[in-house]
C-alpha cells in the first residue's frame, strides 16, 4: 500500500474524466455502457453522473445494461440506486435513458458472433482443454448499438487473474458456452495458481472472445481504495489497454502480504454478497494465507441463501476441490462447468485418491443457513452470534478481516 497512489478527491475524478474520455470518440453513435452490478464496490453514481454530462450532448443514445454473468437480474429501483438516479430524475433527466439487465439463460437474447476452434482452445488453454466453444453475446448490444463503453473496476480476480475489461463481455454479458469454458479452465488452473496474476490463459479466452465483438469498445477502468469507494487511479482506452493499465495499480493497492500463514481466518463478507455464491469471494482472496489443515471461517450473518440461479445444482454437486471432480470426469462432464468451478474455488485445494477425498482446509459458513443444509453440501457451519470478533482479532494464530473479498492476501 504505500506505494499507491493517493487516493483523489470526487471534483479531480470529474476533471479527469472530462479531460481524458474524448465526446468525439461516441459522437453521433448509440451508445450501451456496460457496467458492473452492486455485488462490486465501485462509486457508479459518480461515474455515471460525470460520464452522462460529458458524453450525452455528444451521442445518439446513452442506455446502460447491467453485467450480470449469472447473477440474478436486478430490478428497476435497484438500478436506479445502483447509479444514484432518483426517482424525480428517472421520470425527467433519464426518462429516455434504458436501464438494461442481461440474460445469459435466454437464447432469444443471444447472438452468435464466432467461435475459438479446438486449436485455437487447446493452444491457449496449454493442452488442459480440447473442444470447439461458440461465442455468443447479448444480441441487444450488438444489433440495437455502435458502440460499448465499459465502466468497471478491476480487482484481482480468482478466474481471471485481475477482473475488468474485457470480463465485462464475457461473461459479463456473454452466453454460457464461454463463461462456463473458461471458468472451469480457470478452476484447471486452481484459486491460488491464478489470482492476482496479469498474464494468464483466461485472460486470453476473454481478450479473443472480446475482440469478435462487431462494434465500437472502450472502456473506463478504476482501481477502487481498500474499505473505501474513493479512487486511486482511472484510465481510459482500449479495453486491453484501459484494463491492463488499472491492473498494474491493482496490483499495487489490492495485494497484501502477511508474512505468514494462520491456523484460522475468518473473512467478513458485506452485505453486497447476498449470497453463497459470491460471499465464496472471502475464501477466494484468504485462501492462500490459511496454514494446511486451518480453517477458513466465512463470516455472513446477512446471508440466507446459497444461489438462487445456481442453488439447485449446487444442493446436487457439493463444494469439493478439483481432484474429486476431474477423477471421476466422466460422472460430472454434463454438469454446468462454471457451477463446477465454483465449487472449487470455494473449497480449495485437495486431492482425490482411492474414493477419498481430503481437502487442505476447512471451510465454515457463519450465517442463516442451516447446519444441514450446509453440511449436505460439504461445507462446515458455525453460529455466527457465538463468534466475538474483537476477541477472535487478539488471537495470536486467527486472522480477522473485516471486509474480505476484494482484497487478495498473501503471505
Amino acid at each position: 500500500m504505500s506505494d499507491a497512489p493517493p487516493l483523489l478527491p470526487e471534483a479531480d475524478v470529474r476533471e479527469w474524466i472530462d479531460a481524458n474520455v474524448p465526446a468525439g470518440d461516441f459522437a453521433g453513435k448509440r451508445l450501451l455502457l456496460v457496467v458492473p452490478d452492486a455485488t462490486r464496490t465501485a462509486p457508479l453514481p459518480l461515474l455515471f453522473d460525470a460520464l452522462y454530462a460529458k458524453l450525452r450532448p455528444a451521442v445518439a443514445e446513452l442506455d446502460v445494461m447491467v453485467a450480470l454473468g449469472t447473477h440474478r437480474p436486478m430490478s428497476e429501483a435497484e438500478m436506479c440506486r445502483l447509479l444514484g438516479i432518483t426517482q424525480d430524475e428517472r421520470g425527467k433527466l433519464f426518462a429516455a435513458t434504458k436501464l438494461l439487465n442481461h440474460a445469459w439463460d435466454d437464447d432469444d437474447q443471444l447472438k452468435q458472433i464466432g467461435v475459438l476452434s479446438q486449436s485455437e482452445v487447446e493452444e491457449i488453454t496449454e493442452g488442459r482443454l480440447s473442444l470447439e466453444v461458440p461465442v455468443r453475446i447479448n444480441r441487444t448490444a450488438v444489433e440495437d448499438y455502435d458502440a460499448l463503453l465499459v465502466v468497471g473496476p478491476v480487482f484481482p480476480h480468482e478466474v481471471v487473474g485481475f477482473s475488468g475489461g474485457n470480463k465485462y463481455f464475457f461473461p459479463g454479458i456473454s452466453g454460457p458456452e464461454v463463461l462456463n469454458f473458461f471458468h472451469w479452465l480457470g478452476a484447471l488452473i486452481t484459486n491460488v495458481g491464478i489470482i492476482g496474476t496479469k498474464s494468464t490463459p483466461v485472460r486470453t479466452v476473454v481478450d479473443r472472445a472480446a475482440a469478435m465483438i462487431p462494434i465500437h469498445r472502450k472502456a473506463l477502468t478504476f482501481v477502487v481504495g481498500v474499505g473505501t469507494e474513493s479512487l486511486h487511479a482511472l484510465a481510459y482506452g482500449s479495453p486491453e489497454e484501459a484494463w491492463s493499465e488499472a491492473a498494474d495499480v491493482s496490483g499495487r493497492v489490492h495485494i497484501k502480504r502477511t508474512g505468514r500463514t494462520y491456523r484460522r481466518v475468518i473473512a467478513c463478507v458485506p452485505g453486497m454478497y447476498d449470497e453463497l455464491w459470491v460471499a465464496g469471494k472471502g475464501m477466494y482472496k484468504l485462501e492462500p494465507v490459511v496454514e494446511d489443515g486451518g480453517e477458513l471461517v466465512i463470516y455472513a450473518p446477512h446471508l440466507a441463501e446459497v444461489s438462487v440461479t445456481h442453488g439447485e445444482t449446487i444442493r446436487r454437486l457439493g463444494y469439493h476441490c478439483r481432484d474429486y471432480f476431474v477423477k471421476q470426469w466422466e460422472r460430472f462432464k454434463d454438469e454446468p462447468w462454471g457451477t463446477l468451478a465454483h465449487s472449487t474455488h470455494v473449497r480449495g485445494q485437495g486431492t482425490f485418491e482411492g474414493g477419498v477425498e481430503n481437502c487442505r482446509i476447512k471451510v465454515t459458513v457463519a450465517s442463516e443457513l442451516p447446519r444441514e443444509e450446509l453440511e449436505a453440501i460439504n461445507l462446515g457451519w458455525a453460529d455466527w452470534r457465538a463468534i466475538d470478533l474483537d476477541a477472535e482479532s487478539a488471537a495470536e494464530d486467527t486472522l480477522v478481516v473485516r471486509k474480505a473479498g476484494e482484497q487478495l492476501y498473501r503471505p
